[in-house]
């Protein structure tokens, strides 16, 4: 995008910031897994033009105008509003931990074409789960596959110290699964059963329609989300706040 004065361009709107009386600036993941910070003004303005159509997870067809700090907002027409995601506490709560990772994981002028339908596809299934456990294993998935495509993958198949396969444990800041033998010299690391392990590994190989099609119980979904928050938290270098007020929904 350097160098050309406006472009066109398919985003998903993750974050919104204040600016002035009336004007918004919008954190974008663009089609081709970029991050973008543009302004869009007049966006607070009660019956503005591009109100409707920057809403925190909208997917928007953008026209902008590249500036010298910020680009511009020049056009927006709306492809998916993500209607359902605006009425309900608790999809709400699921989006926002969604677009929470995707700022982290998105950067200027580098382009991932991964990471767009993946959150385009994350949001869509928080607007399908059936129930609170299902969002928390949407959210699990996400982090957990967007994660290891940037080369954070957790060793679930044998130890991660010594590559036993009778594995107890897990640790974030190990890597991954433990033996109970390593697992002593690993500070806070945690008991997991191998119904455990499993739906971790499910987490990055199935797909989503998989996952929101299974049945879960919604202690194992407890467990999915708080190791996933874990695993990011630690991997990003970040606090999370929208996972941690996620797992308290």
């Amino acid at each position: 995008m350097a160098g050309r004065r406006t472009y066109r361009t398919r985003a998903i709107v993750l974050d919104r910031t204040k600016l002035g009386e009336q004007d918004l600036i919008l954190s974008l993941l663009t089609e081709d897994g970029s991050a973008v910070r543009a302004v869009a003004k007049g966006a607070r303005k009660p019956g503005g033009r591009l109100a409707a159509r920057v809403e925190l997870f909208s997917q928007t067809d953008f026209l902008i105008a590249a500036g010298r700090s910020l680009d511009v907002i020049s056009e927006a027409s709306l492809a998916n509003p993500h209607a359902r995601l605006r009425g309900e506490y608790e999809r709400v709560a699921a989006a926002g931990a969604v677009a929470e990772v995707a700022r982290l994981t998105c950067f200027e002028d580098a382009p991932d074409h991964f990471l767009f339908p993946i959150c385009a596809r994350a949001l869509e299934a928080c607007e399908q789960a059936q129930d609170q456990p299902h969002l928390d294993l949407v959210v699990s998935a996400y982090v957990m596959k967007v994660l290891a495509h940037g080369g954070w993958r957790p060793e679930l198949d044998g130890c991660c110290a010594c590559g036993d396969e009778a594995m107890t444990f897990f640790s974030s800041a190990a890597g991954g699964a433990l033996c109970s033998s390593c697992a002593r010299e690993v500070a806070g690391a945690q008991p997991v059963g191998a119904g455990q392990l499993a739906w971790l590994r499910a987490l990055i190989a199935c797909t989503f329609d998989e996952l929101l099609g299974s049945e879960i119980e919604a202690e194992t979904a407890v467990f999915l989300l708080g190791t996933a928050h874990s695993w990011a938290a630690t991997h990003l270098d970040a606090r999370l706040r929208a996972m941690e007020f996620l797992a308290g929904v």
